[in-house]
């Protein structure tokens, strides 16, 4: 079944283009660059789930329920989520390796200080994922891990109740070109970090899975140094989102994997 939904793309530019992040000190804050937005066609994937690969089109989805069910602020929670995290990864992609680094809770209320990402995006540069790498191991890490195969990976899913609204989609990587990609700074108090924008084409190829539930999980590439696509991905809004009881609550969870050598 298809769907249109609303998403925003970003655009060539002559000039730098910046996220600036917690703007003017204000926590939450974010002032985007030029964005461009379009109504897109979407694949629901409902039913046909195995139509997309990880190893193929950088993303799967799967039925993978969590021993936790509360995602509270004290991390109570993530040391075992951390564990139930590494054996799904090691299980469906083959990871030999996994370090998880960060746990965003995103909720889509116009209280929240993390509402879900409505850019088409993927979440490092060629040069953010290798500074993030050095971040993460340090030298000599980073160095040994360079020899091998290694890689980005998300793993994304609803939590307490159902997708109702702001579903993420995603652009399969063969209906996108190179030239579609543009760098974007990520402009923070204290750091800058890079990110890849997606630029709008006719082309793309959108697909989504309808009414997610906590029980299951999107795992997704965003950096593969043996040239697995980067895949761009968005909330997306809908028509019917204005008719959901509850707002959309996800954790997108960030993890550097290291596959067999």
């Amino acid at each position: 079944m298809q769907i249109a939904a609303n998403v925003n793309y970003h655009v060539h530019s002559p000039d730098p283009q910046a996220y600036l992040i917690d703007a003017g000190g204000v926590t939450g804050k974010l002032v985007p660059p030029v964005q461009d937005r379009q109504t897109v066609s979407v694949r629901d994937l409902r039913g046909q789930e195995d139509r997309v690969r990880f190893d193929r089109d950088s993303l799967a989805f799967v039925k993978r329920p969590s021993d936790e069910t509360i995602y509270g602020d004290d991390n109570a929670w993530q040391k075992a989520y951390d564990r139930q995290l590494a054996e799904l990864l090691t299980e469906e992609i083959g990871a030999q390796d996994v370090v998880i680094f960060d746990h965003t809770v995103r909720i889509d209320d116009p209280t929240s200080d993390r509402k879900p990402a409505r850019n088409v995006h993927s979440d490092y540069s060629e040069a953010g994922a290798q500074q993030r790498l050095q971040d993460l191991l340090g030298d000599t890490g980073a160095a040994d891990w360079r020899e091998g195969h290694f890689g980005f990976v998300n793993v994304w899913r609803p939590i307490r109740h159902p997708i109702a609204s702001a579903p993420l989609g995603f652009v399969l990587p063969g209906s996108v070109e190179d030239a579609d990609w543009v760098t974007l700074d990520l402009v923070y108090p204290d750091r800058i970090g890079q990110i890849m924008g997606l630029v709008h084409q006719g082309a793309h190829d959108w697909v989504y899975l309808s009414a997610m539930t906590p029980d299951e999980a999107a795992i997704f590439n965003i950096y593969d140094n043996r040239g697995l696509a980067s895949i761009a991905h968005s909330a997306l809004d809908l028509d019917t989102d204005g008719h959901a009881s509850v707002p959309r609550m996800s954790l997108e969870s960030r993890t550097l994997v290291r596959y067999a050598r």
